[in-house]
């Protein structure tokens, strides 16, 4: 049985776009799912995702599909028991051992780390991930960190794109308010 949990929808605010989300629960695990549409370099954009996780938040495997401009997209992410990251049946060797993926279109997947690690107020974690860059769409190491700073704000860094703010988050585990990029417009669960 399906369990849904919570759901949201996101305003981009570096281009003009959208990403709607829901959060469930299934076989011992969460899953997150949604539909990101967007303009990309003046394309139209559409993206449906899926992320499986186990029911302690280590991802499973999550699926991206849909086009960019005229051109169709699928990408099949699986993580093997033994740490290592498949994209459609290719090893991923920049990013084995890694426990979260994070989707680069998505605010989604920030939820995965924050949900996973369960910080304590003053807590800080160092967050690597399996980065699905987007549009190049190759899986790449992701540094990045998190320091809770109270019930709902969690200073956020990922030195790769020289980002460093405090995010606003859900109980749910959402980011709510991403300066710069994505606020959340509806929360009704």
């Amino acid at each position: 049985m399906t369990v849904t949990t919570a759901s949201i929808l996101w305003r981009r605010l570096d281009v003009e776009g959208h990403d709607a989300c829901l959060l469930s629960q299934a076989d011992g695990g969460h899953s997150l799912e949604g539909q990101a549409i967007f303009a990309q370099d003046d394309k139209p954009c559409c993206l449906a995702y899926a992320v499986i996780c186990d029911a302690g938040w280590h991802t499973r495997s999550a699926r991206v599909d849909g086009f960019l401009g005229m051109r169709k997209l699928y990408y099949a992410i699986e993580r093997r028991a033994d740490g290592a990251w498949m994209l459609n049946g290719e090893p991923q060797r920049g990013v084995a051992g890694l426990v979260d993926v994070d989707l680069g279109f998505t605010p989604a997947s920030n939820l995965l780390a924050i949900r996973r690690f369960n910080l304590g107020i003053g807590e800080t974690t160092p967050a690597p991930a399996a980065y699905l860059s987007f549009p190049a769409l190759e899986m790449v190491l992701l540094e990045q960190s998190y320091r809770r700073l109270d019930a709902i704000r969690y200073a956020y860094s990922a030195p790769m794109f020289g980002y460093e703010e405090i995010l606003d988050v859900s109980p749910h585990g959402f980011v709510v308010d991403y300066p710069g990029l994505w606020k959340a417009t509806a929360q009704p669960g």
